[in-house]
């Protein structure tokens, strides 16, 4: 798998969603900014994005796969702060 694949299974399960992948082949890291996850515990947030690469995961495809979640506003705090990606 490359950024670009898992970036777009992440936004078709996540719709609205910005995505920000990096890796190397099997072990990618996910910056994930959405809506959906306004009012959503970390672990919730954490589960939905998974949920979109589950298939993969189960499949052997992609071994490991480290999430960042934000909300819009939560991002734009975050950004301001320079804890990004």
């Amino acid at each position: 798998m490359d950024p670009e694949e898992v970036k777009r299974l992440i936004e078709a399960g996540i719709p609205g969603s910005q995505v920000n992948v990096k890796g190397d082949g099997s072990h990618f890291d996910a910056v994930v900014i959405s809506e959906a996850f306004a009012g959503l515990t970390p672990v919730k947030k954490q589960q939905l994005v998974y949920a979109t690469v589950n298939e993969q995961i189960t499949s052997g495809q992609l071994h490991a796969l480290s999430i960042k979640t934000y909300t819009p506003d939560e991002w734009e705090k975050a950004s301001k702060l320079q804890i990004s990606s």
